[in-house]
């Protein structure tokens, strides 16, 4: 059964400035700030919301299908999904314009300054789920504010179940937008924070917003996750991680298990914990895509955390 993950496809550049930003920024002189930090550790992930989820749902055994624009520079990342099995038949690539990069330079208090290249993704709208074939399923991650309406709107159009997630585009859609995507929606993913001004945003509480889409999913870190659903609201345990080595991608790898439960038609108390526990593993390593387990062996995990067997 093949999942349309449309979303960011991006390379992560992470460095790590040994000392504390607070050390070398003169409070009363921000305003002509001009700084340097040496960083000799550095690492390039692949990353992105789509590169992410469709790595984690191929993991499970699922079948994705990323659509995503990237740039002259995505050669490395396209064999690595080439080696993980993922199509890339819809993934288009622009020779004048770089893969979204993201750079992240976290001090040893764990602060972060980021910049984010947007690159090729700006183009994101030439990309349209309404062209693709045997579609079953969908989600709509973080992507070009244009990209996403457009997606929300051809998914609803040809009738196909998806989940909206707005994530980081938060900032992009007002009141008005945001409710007419709901309304569109089969499904809602944010976590709690999010979900906050998402409430906000709409003048809708969260019972509201549930009324609207089958279920309504907030994530709330170590605390777990809530669904609400049929004027119900499930309470899904975290599962447990051996070691915190890295939360970067948690979110996505959630995402794919819930994307995963779905398709197969589990309850949601499963769907939820199946959602846990890919996050869960996700943590246990650093960068996004780079942990690697097999589908009983995932099972396996399941059956131990959680006392049954979803198979």
């Amino acid at each position: 059964m093949t999942a349309v993950i449309c979303g960011s496809l991006a390379y992560d550049t992470i460095m790590v400035f040994p000392d504390q930003f607070k050390n070398h920024i003169l409070p009363d002189k921000v305003h002509i700030l001009n700084v340097s930090f040496l960083v000799p550790r550095m690492r390039r992930e692949f990353g992105g919301c789509a590169g992410n989820i469709a790595y984690n749902l191929k993991l499970l055994g699922g079948n994705p299908m990323p659509v995503a624009t990237v740039g002259q520079d995505f050669a490395p990342y396209r064999t690595h999904l080439v080696n993980c099995g993922i199509s890339l038949d819809n993934v288009r690539q622009y020779d004048d314009q770089f893969t979204p990069q993201c750079f992240i330079t976290t001090d040893l208090d764990n602060n972060q300054i980021t910049a984010f290249h947007p690159g090729a993704m700006s183009s994101a709208h030439e990309n349209h789920v309404r062209d693709i074939p045997d579609c079953e399923f969908g989600i709509v991650a973080p992507d070009s504010r244009d990209a996403m309406l457009q997606h929300v709107d051809e998914f609803a159009a040809r009738g196909v179940p998806f989940i909206f997630d707005p994530g980081q585009a938060m900032p992009l859609f007002n009141g008005d937008e945001f409710r007419s995507m709901i309304e569109k929606s089969t499904y809602v993913i944010v976590n709690d924070y999010e979900s906050q001004l998402l409430q906000q945003r709409t003048g809708w509480s969260a019972t509201e917003i549930a009324s609207h889409v089958t279920a309504y999913i907030v994530t709330q870190g170590p605390r777990g996750s809530l669904i609400h659903t049929a004027g119900d609201v499930i309470e899904i345990p975290p599962a447990r991680e051996r070691q915190v080595v890295d939360p970067t991608g948690c979110g996505d790898a959630y995402r794919a298990g819930l994307i995963f439960g779905i398709m197969k038609g589990y309850d949601w108390k499963t769907v939820g914990r199946m959602a846990s526990l890919m996050g869960a593993l996700k943590v246990e390593h650093p960068g996004t895509q780079n942990q690697s387990f097999t589908y009983e062996q995932f099972a396996s995990e399941f059956n131990e955390q959680f006392g049954y067997s979803f198979a």
